[in-house]
């Protein structure tokens, strides 16, 4: 049983204050794009995992595996004993803001309940998924949502026709923990009153009349000066690829993947080409969305 997952980009993602159990509540408009990791699972005595692909070596091949923990609560929810083995091929960046683990995770939920014949409905996986973490439920949507709450209450955006994006993918990655307590400890710094989030009208209206020039200006990330402050050559990724003509340009999530929109698939190209020489980042990635969320191959 072999699952295809998307990435996902947050074209906006406000943080509001920090909250008792440790938590913020957010909005984050996620957007599913064309990179894509793969999870095959099949009849195994024990849990296992394997790992192939990009930065492969960084991701946890025990029980710190999202996928693994995904495929172990299902069980538990089936009452099953969780035999699996998950084969996961990485193309997604390991800790790029691009929710990868999570994609994994959803991936896992919906191969194993189709190999154990579980026949969960998609709100029951999206509740296991929540409670594994808060990217999960999209990355079994996909398409383009809403995200309240921790991100997980989820409601579909409509969006006309695709968006062209470039990805600058960073060496190593941003812990998402650090990068959240990086903004809450600038915001404390300056002293900033922060209220309760809200969507941009804005942005769901450029989605929704399929203007990548409107949508450009309207992309924000609350995370990023944290990201930046973290990663301070972030600064300069950003810096040119607007130099370089991006319509947009923002980091992705927690970081430190920085994600630039452009107005077609050909000045995605040439933009790609033209970041891939100014040397800004390690590799460089076109990809298009939305696309679909967990997919069965």
């Amino acid at each position: 049983m072999s699952v295809r997952v998307p990435a996902k980009v947050n074209l906006q993602l406000s943080v509001g204050p920090l909250r008792d159990d440790g938590y913020h509540d957010l909005v984050s408009v996620f957007h599913a794009v064309s990179l894509f990791d793969e999870l095959s699972a099949e009849p195994n005595e024990e849990l296992a995992v394997r790992v192939e692909g990009a930065s492969a070596e960084e991701v946890p091949a025990d029980g710190d595996n999202l996928a693994a923990r995904a495929a172990r609560l299902l069980a538990e929810r089936i009452g099953v004993h969780p035999g699996v083995l998950l084969r996961i091929r990485k193309a997604i960046p390991v800790a790029g803001g691009m929710a990868g683990g999570s994609a994994d995770a959803a991936a896992a939920l919906v191969a194993c309940d189709r190999l154990w014949n579980a026949g969960l409905e998609p709100g029951e996986l999206a509740e296991l998924g929540a409670a594994i973490g808060s990217d999960v439920p999209f990355a079994l949507l996909g398409a383009t949502a809403v995200g309240l709450g921790r991100g997980e209450r989820l409601s579909p955006v409509p969006v006309k026709g695709r968006f062209h994006w470039v990805f600058a993918l960073a060496e190593g990655g941003l812990s998402t923990p650090a990068v959240y307590a990086e903004c809450d400890r600038l915001r404390a710094a300056h002293g900033e009153w922060i209220g309760a989030p809200q969507v941009s009208e804005r942005l769901t209206t450029a989605l929704a009349n399929g203007d990548a020039k409107e949508l450009g200006s309207a992309l924000a990330n609350d995370l990023q000066p944290a990201a930046i402050m973290l990663r301070p050559s972030l600064r300069r990724t950003l810096t040119a690829s607007r130099d370089l003509g991006a319509l947009g340009a923002l980091v992705s999530g927690s970081g430190p993947t920085c994600a630039f929109l452009a107005e077609s698939d050909a000045h995605a190209l040439d933009l790609a080409a033209a970041l891939s020489d100014a040397g800004v980042a390690r590799s460089i990635a076109r990809a298009y969305g939305p696309v679909p969320g967990a997919t069965v191959l």
